[in-house]
C-alpha cells in the first residue's frame, strides 16, 4: 500500500496545486485506488467520491449506467472504461473521472478475460485508455496492480495536462 500512496501523494500535490477533483469508480481494484488516493492529509481538496462498481446492480445503482447505456458495451474493455469514468466524473461534478474494470483472479470473468486482466480510463482535460494483463492469477497482487497502473496513468495525464497549460 505505501507505493500506491507514494503515487496518491504525487497526484494530491498536482491536483491541489492546479484546483482540481477527482471521482473513481473502480472494481476489480476493491477500493485500493480510493484508499490510497484518501490516505494523503487533505484530500478533501480534490477527492470527491468513489465506488467499487462490482456488480450490475452497483453499476446502476452507483453510476446510474443500465441495460440501455450498456448498449454496444461490454465490462472489462477499455471502451466500457471510458464510459464510467466520463460518467463518474459527471456524476460527481470533478475536473477527472477514473474507472478501473476487470477479472482479479484466481480465474477470469464471464467475457472470457484471464485473472490480471484489467481495463482504464482516465476522463478530464486529458484522456487515457489502456488495458493491462499481469498474467497472473493472485488476486491481491492482481488488485495492487490494478491500483498502482490506474495511479500512473492518472500521474501521466497530469503531467500532459501541465505540458500543455
Amino acid at each position: 500500500m505505501h507505493a500506491l500512496i507514494e503515487r496518491a501523494d504525487r497526484i494530491a500535490a498536482r491536483l491541489t496545486a492546479r484546483r482540481e477533483t477527482v471521482a473513481v469508480a473502480e472494481s476489480s481494484a476493491g477500493g485500493l485506488v480510493s484508499a490510497a488516493l484518501l490516505a494523503v492529509p487533505g484530500a478533501s481538496a480534490y477527492y470527491l467520491g468513489g465506488a467499487v462498481v462490482y456488480t450490475a446492480q452497483a453499476r446502476r445503482a452507483l453510476i446510474g449506467l443500465d441495460e440501455a447505456g450498456m448498449a454496444g458495451l461490454r465490462s472489462a474493455s477499455e471502451p466500457y472504461a471510458e464510459r464510467v469514468a466520463v460518467l463518474v466524473r459527471e456524476r460527481h461534478g470533478a475536473v477527472w473521472g477514473l474507472c478501473e474494470t476487470g477479472a482479479a483472479g484466481p480465474g477470469g470473468n464471464r467475457y472470457g478475460n484471464a485473472a490480471g486482466h484489467t481495463c482504464l480510463s482516465v476522463s478530464g482535460p486529458m484522456t487515457r485508455r489502456l488495458t493491462l494483463e499481469t498474467r497472473n492469477g493472485d488476486r491481491a497482487a492482481n488488485m495492487e496492480a490494478f491500483a498502482a497502473a490506474m495511479l500512473d496513468a492518472f500521474l501521466d495525464a497530469l503531467a500532459e495536462a501541465d505540458r500543455a497549460s
